[in-house]
């Protein structure tokens, strides 16, 4: 399939200049929303209680917010989920998470007699617990008596701990082992506590249950954040040395500068747009990354080989061509996927219409950064670099100096006809 007549080359690089200075502009005023601009971290990234939640009618997203904040939340972010079979399907994230205090854990454990030196009045000796666990989610706590356990005197005890809220049912406490004496209390989740706010102030109409309840604590949240930061600039990283050693070493900075162009110029276009970063952005961003040193690299190819059949060829005059060479075939990869890719967005819910989304965007920095970043990147360390090692080589002679004069020889132009 071919798009434009072939034989015809195409003065791309004429506006390499502005092109460049529109790139920088980009990188750099991304960076600083990244920085300065107090962009949405999700959950994964900043901590925090993530509940979705459908409505049986008609709720907008303020009476949610009003109820969810009566409960005891601060400043929770409500989302509309796009849900044809569900249009009163909502997405609520508060910071608060189930995770239990140094406090609140103390608490508990006065409350069960378990360790310092209690009173006999307050704390018989059948009834100090002689183990007590938390778990890691903080909606559960183990305890363990010397002899059977008074469910009814410990559910009495654990309610009037501050920070917790024992799960409602008449089966909680329960034994969990005879044997051993060992307890379990259930506690209420925040999420559990969402979707009972929200019973309490919107009646019929609030969800029985949450759809969807995942939480996650700030230090694994900074966790994830700096892995996710660590992962992409590995990446980055590993192919820059991958075309180095594919190509030539003045073929590699470029290539890398238009990496980072894609993947900062990216999330930038999201921050501007307010949408939401977190571990499907990373990924989409890696995808990204892939995508974009394939497309350079198809360009890279094509400039290797004009530069054995074109010798004594301007540098500037072989990207040109080579470009031109390839206009058909990226212009047809490029609908390819972005034809994919709309399909996703249009027709995908959550997760995958994010992920669709941020692809979109990058796969039009990649294909631009192709070629005004990275080929004008190459094309300049040619001339400032190699050029001067090639004419200082030429004039010591040996192997050395002929290998240089074959490269003086790529990037002289050719006198106009």
């Amino acid at each position: 399939m071919r798009f434009f007549a072939g034989g015809k080359v195409y003065d791309f690089m004429r506006w390499s200049g502005p092109a460049i200075a529109l790139s920088l502009f980009l990188t750099f005023g991304s960076i600083a929303l990244l920085v300065f601009g107090n962009p949405r971290l999700g959950t994964d990234f900043k901590g925090g209680t993530e509940v979705e939640v459908a409505f049986s009618a008609p709720t907008t997203p303020q009476e949610i917010r009003s109820a969810v904040e009566a409960t005891g939340f601060g400043k929770p972010d409500v989302i509309k989920v796009d849900d044809p079979k569900n249009p009163h399907r909502y997405l609520v994230r508060v910071h608060e998470v189930s995770t239990l205090s140094d406090a609140t854990r103390a608490g508990v454990e006065r409350a069960l007699c378990y360790g310092g030196n209690p009173s006999l009045d307050e704390c018989p000796e059948p009834k100090r617990a002689t183990e007590v666990k938390f778990s890691p989610g903080g909606d559960k706590v183990t305890a363990r008596f010397p002899d059977a356990p008074d469910l009814p005197w410990i559910r009495e005890r654990m309610a009037k701990v501050s920070g917790i809220a024992l799960r409602p049912g008449d089966s909680n406490p329960l034994i969990q082992n005879a044997r051993d004496h060992k307890v379990e209390v259930q506690l209420m989740s925040k999420g559990d506590q969402l979707v009972g706010g929200l019973k309490r102030a919107l009646g019929a109409k609030a969800p029985e249950h949450a759809l969807r309840a995942e939480w996650i604590g700030p230090r694994a949240g900074a966790q994830l954040r700096d892995s996710a930061v660590k992962s992409i600039a590995i990446a980055i990283i590993f192919i820059m040395a991958y075309i180095a050693f594919r190509f030539d070493l003045r073929f590699a900075p470029g290539g890398i500068v238009a990496l980072v162009h894609d993947a900062t110029g990216s999330i930038g276009v999201l921050i501007l747009m307010g949408k939401e970063l977190d571990l499907t952005t990373v990924a989409a961003v890696l995808t990204i990354i892939g995508y974009s040193v394939n497309d350079t690299v198809v360009i890279y190819d094509r400039v290797r080989e004009n530069l054995g059949k074109h010798r004594g060829t301007s540098f500037h005059q072989l990207i040109n061509l080579s470009l031109s060479e390839m206009l058909g075939r990226t212009i047809l990869t490029t609908l390819t996927v972005q034809l994919s890719l709309l399909a996703f967005f249009f027709w995908g819910t959550g997760t995958l219409k994010s992920f669709a989304l941020t692809l979109t965007i990058g796969l039009i920095f990649g294909t631009y950064s192709t070629i005004y970043i990275a080929l004008p990147v190459t094309e300049w360390l040619d001339k400032m670099l190699f050029s001067r090692i090639g004419k200082s080589g030429g004039k010591s002679g040996g192997k050395s100096g002929g290998r240089v004069r074959e490269s003086r020889m790529k990037t002289e132009p050719v006198p106009a006809d």
